[in-house]
């Protein structure tokens, strides 16, 4: 599946979304090249990357290597928080409550790249349908350990109801792992995000393939 049909009406997502953290890839001593190396060839459709502190000049050219290694692989490859990065490097756009308006990001993005927006609970969620986004995030599903002081956990029949309020295809976020993914495919996800479980086989790129095979396996992009 190529970016180009991962944007605009109708979107349709991988069942598997993998998170790029930064925090998680350097307490491993990964760097984001080497890890979406990994999930690429593990069967990795779009990957994104995530990073909570500044954005440096290393950073964005580690970024920008990424890019233009999903650009040659056919992978969506998108940016957490920051609409200027993403417009450079030609990548979707994430933005969560705190971040930019999605209808603020859209101007910085332009019309041609997918924007997707983090919401916590329904009335964000139902708000969130009226944005001009390609789909919309929904956590923390489960318990997380990747997020400073997280919102409540939505739980799964909430969850049923908040996908059956979107108009854009729903990702859930938050404690997702190989384990429990069906639960959330169960009650209409259409994809699931995940950062820890990526370690969860070990802490090597290596590791990291595996484990995404096993997803992949699991649950093929089609």
């Amino acid at each position: 599946m190529s970016a180009a049909k991962m944007h605009g009406a109708g979107m349709i997502l991988p069942r598997v979304y993998p998170v790029l953290d930064t925090a998680t890839l350097g307490m491993r001593r990964l760097t984001p090249l080497d890890a979406a190396r990994a999930m690429v060839e593990g069967g990795g459709r779009i990957l994104q990357l995530r990073h909570k502190e500044a954005f440096t000049r290393a950073l964005f050219e580690e970024a920008r290597r990424v890019a233009a290694y999903c650009a040659e692989a056919g992978v969506l490859f998108v940016v957490n928080d920051r609409a200027d990065v993403a417009r450079l490097l030609d990548a979707g756009l994430h933005v969560g409550q705190e971040d930019l308006l999605p209808s603020d990001a859209r101007e910085v993005l332009g019309d041609g790249l997918p924007l997707g927006y983090s919401t916590h609970n329904l009335k964000q969620l139902r708000e969130g349908t009226a944005e001009p986004v390609d789909y919309l995030a929904i956590g923390p599903v489960f318990g997380t350990v990747n997020k400073q002081n997280p919102d409540p956990m939505v739980g799964l029949e909430p969850l049923r109801q908040i996908v059956e309020s979107a108009a854009q295809p729903v990702v859930a976020i938050g404690g997702v792992t190989l384990e429990n993914a069906q639960q959330l495919f169960d009650v209409g996800i259409a994809s699931a995000a995940i950062i820890g479980d990526l370690y969860a086989l070990g802490d090597t790129a290596g590791d990291i393939q595996r484990r995404m095979i096993q997803w992949s396996d699991l649950y093929p992009h089609g």
